[in-house]
Parts: structure tokens; C-alpha cells; sequence
């Protein structure tokens, strides 16, 4: 939460009025959790709506392709894991800490996006057997092309916002938004998170 942390850098005097300066209270301790907090803090740079809808379609698809290029990273045989080899591959351990860094700011947003992560695993594999029963394109180039394209978009977004990507202030907002677009759907379906 270094965002929170920096951006009062002139503390009220304190109310003992004994003129020492302190740090205004984190968004936590107002009563918001820190998942809203950083929601928050993320929106702040997601207000156009041309901005908003350019993040609907091109954060997935970066999350997509992200994944999707960690999957194709070789991963060694491990005799350990039996018939089990081929289902554990680096993506898994970006999965953990993405579900782990989830679960700690919201353990209902987190579900939700193990399912995402579902989905998108069920899509990777799908594009690797296309390769090799139908002659598609490997599912890395794939991967690949997305990711280029999606972040052209992006950027192309902020531009149009005027406002810089959340993450060059704290690189944490690269996971935030697409559980920021998830707390969206939630709201909408009245789910409490």
C-alpha cells in the first residue's frame, strides 16, 4: 500500500495539539478495506469511458496472455509428479501467488477469479491442441500477439484519459485490475466481497 503511504506528505497536527504531525489514517482504518482502497486508488486514473471500456476488453486479454506465455515456458520432468507431469508448469506458480495476493485482499474476489483462471487455463489448453491436431499457430505467438496488442490499447486509453497507468506508482496494480473489473460484476450481481 505504498500509494496510501506517499500521498500525505503534509500530516494534520495532531488533535493533542501538542503541534507534532502525524499520518492521516489509511482508507483501512476509515472503514474501507484495502481491496477498496486500492480500488479506489486505481480508479482515479480510469474515469473517461472510452478509457474504461478500452480496460474491459484489453485487461482480460492481457491476464489472458500473460498466462498463456508463462504456460508455454518448458517445465522440467518431475518423476514426483507421476502421471501428474503436464498439469504443473510455471503458470501454476503465477496462479498461486495471484490467487494468494487475491485471497489476502478479498477471499470472495478471489474465488471469483480462480474461476476466471479456469476458464482462461481451459482456453490455453484448447489453443495447444489446435496446434497440434489442426495446425494453428503455437499458443505462445498467439499469446504473444495479444499481449502487444492489448497493451497498444492500453496505453492508447491512458492517453485518451490523460493520466498515467496505475501501476508506474506501485506495481501491485498490475494484479489490480482485473479483480478491480471483477468487483464490478460482483457489485452488479449484489455479491459482497
Amino acid at each position: 500500500m505504498n500509494f496510501m503511504l506517499k500521498q500525505n506528505t503534509k500530516a494534520p497536527l495532531s488533535q493533542k495539539g501538542d503541534g507534532v504531525r502525524r499520518k492521516a489514517p489509511l482508507s483501512s482504518e476509515r472503514g474501507w478495506g484495502e481491496a477498496d482502497a486500492y480500488f479506489n486508488k486505481y480508479a482515479e486514473s480510469h474515469q473517461n469511458p472510452t478509457n474504461k471500456l478500452i480496460h474491459w476488453i484489453c485487461v482480460p486479454v492481457i491476464f489472458f496472455s500473460i498466462l498463456g506465455l508463462v504456460w508455454a515456458i518448458p517445465f522440467p520432468h518431475l518423476n514426483f509428479l507421476g502421471k501428474y507431469n503436464g498439469f504443473v508448469n510455471w503458470a501454476s506458480f503465477v496462479i498461486a501467488f495471484a490467487i494468494y495476493f487475491y485471497y489476502k485482499l478479498s477471499p470472495t474476489l478471489s474465488y471469483g477469479m480462480l474461476l476466471v483462471v479456469f476458464g482462461f487455463s481451459a482456453i490455453i489448453v484448447a489453443l495447444e491442441k489446435l496446434h497440434t491436431n489442426e495446425n494453428w499457430p503455437p499458443m505462445w505467438q498467439i499469446c504473444l500477439g495479444l499481449f502487444v496488442i492489448s497493451w497498444i490499447g492500453q496505453f492508447a486509453g491512458h492517453k485518451i484519459e490523460g493520466k498515467k497507468p496505475s501501476f508506474l506508482d506501485d506495481i501491485k496494480f498490475l494484479l489490480i485490475g482485473p479483480i478491480w473489473l471483477l468487483h464490478f460484476l460482483f457489485k452488479r450481481l449484489g455479491i459482497k466481497y
